[in-house]
């Protein structure tokens, strides 16, 4: 593990600890968040925390082609209660996904100094995020880290107020990013509801491939 300084670089990300922990400190700049996610590195703390940057292994993927697509989420899109739209409403994206209360955690990880970093990404084209509306109301999304260049998405968090309105969000962001012919959805670590959704776990070594580092 290292302690990062100003000068805009990471450690090889192999030398992440066993957790995948691999560096402390540094800034949430743009520059400095780009060169992360471009070599398979992402922060992720808490408020009491100094910035912690991780590249675990394994690491949680969905392939586009793979996304698994429930009959009662079928359903769902085709009942055409939702609407959706991309980057209409970043900001308020991403506040949701911070004050959304998680079953076993007690406080958010997208601290304000994070928000704003991704904001900034977003003026720069460089995150994207997902609306669901019902009624007008905005009831469901999702936001990622977008790597045009590497044909990867790398998603960040995903809120729902009402049944289904994150996994609709999602079914319309894969289908855009097969169409854009994107390879790989970075889902950083293992959860049972990306599994459901056909997500599943690779060696590091083999997604770091995916982005030629």
């Amino acid at each position: 593990m290292q302690f990062l300084s100003q000068n805009l670089d990471f450690p090889d990300p192999e030398h992440a600890s066993e957790e995948g922990l691999l560096a402390i400190g540094g800034d949430l700049s743009t520059d400095r968040l780009l060169l992360a996610y471009r070599s398979g590195i992402f922060p992720w703390y808490d408020r009491e925390s100094p910035i912690l940057w991780w590249s675990p292994d394994p690491r949680m993927v969905l392939f586009p082609d793979k996304f698994v697509v429930s009959k009662s989420l079928r359903k769902t899109i085709r009942s055409e209660v939702f609407d959706v739209t991309f980057n209409m409403a970043f900001e308020e994206v991403v506040s949701n996904c911070a004050s959304i209360k998680r079953i076993g955690q007690k406080d958010t990880w997208i601290t304000p100094e994070m928000k704003e970093a991704y904001i900034q990404m977003h003026r720069l084209k460089h995150a994207i995020s997902v609306e669901v509306w019902k009624n007008d109301e905005l009831v469901g999304g999702l936001y990622g880290v977008d790597l045009p260049e590497k044909k990867l998405f790398c998603g960040e968090s995903m809120f729902s107020k009402v049944t289904d309105a994150s996994k609709v969000g999602f079914y319309h962001l894969v289908a855009h990013l097969k169409s854009e012919g994107y390879q790989l959805i970075d889902c950083q670590v293992y959860t049972t509801h990306l599994e459901s959704l056909g997500a599943e776990e690779i060696a590091r070594k083999d997604f770091l491939k995916y982005l030629n580092y």
